[in-house]
């Protein structure tokens, strides 16, 4: 779990507690991931801390409530540095929301279901691009930089998609949909499984 070995390698730094690791998380990886949910970080830290991973200690304060600061172990230094030794595979592989609209809007044999989806994703990816072009040239952290540029450079591949996908479906005037509208039934073998055409906008996600 990336986020896991995330807050590892903000541990590796120095002991730290739940609302400072959030804003370090943060600000180190910058504004393309996200707010970090306060919640699902200290679930993650119980985790790490059955693991033996790291080490909680409850620190008393004056006025407030108790403190837990956390310490990475020993162990944990290992899992750390064996995550960054490893490779990353992607973490969806290719089972995307998008692929799997295509397909319906495809075997669907209707071409302006197709132009539809496509370009609502384009409309969709384009904005997209723009607001991480635009949060890479006020970015002050080189690394954060280069984190926004890495999910442009996905953004254009999803976009190179969608060129190919317009491409390989409306080319040829509807032949090749009319063939898929004709191939195989649908999962319940009554019919062509294709799918009504759709109009208007409709909320898509980036494919990768």
């Amino acid at each position: 779990m990336a986020i896991q070995h995330a807050v590892l390698a903000l541990l590796a730094r120095g002991p730290s507690y739940g609302y400072q690791l959030k804003g370090a998380f943060e600000e180190a990886v910058g504004p393309q991931w996200g707010p970090l949910n306060i919640g699902h970080l200290y679930q993650i830290l119980d985790r790490l801390s059955r693991d033996g991973l790291v080490v909680a200690e409850r620190q008393a304060q004056p006025v407030k409530p108790d403190r837990v600061v956390y310490e990475i172990s020993p162990d944990g230094r290992a899992a750390l540095q064996g995550w960054l030794n490893e490779p990353s595979p992607r973490s969806g592989g290719f089972r995307d929301d998008f692929f799997l609209k295509v397909t319906a809007a495809a075997r669907s044999g209707a071409s302006d279901t197709v132009r539809t989806v496509l370009g609502n994703q384009r409309g969709h990816l384009m904005r997209e691009l723009r607001n991480l072009d635009g949060l890479r040239r006020r970015a002050d952290d080189p690394v954060v930089a280069l984190l926004l540029s890495a999910a442009s450079r996905h953004v254009e591949a999803d976009l190179a998609f969608v060129d190919d996908a317009e491409t390989a479906l409306l080319a040829d005037g509807g032949a090749l949909l009319a063939t898929l509208a004709g191939s195989p039934p649908g999962l319940d073998g009554s019919g062509s499984g294709a799918v009504p055409p759709v109009s208007g906008p409709t909320s898509t996600r980036a494919a990768g």
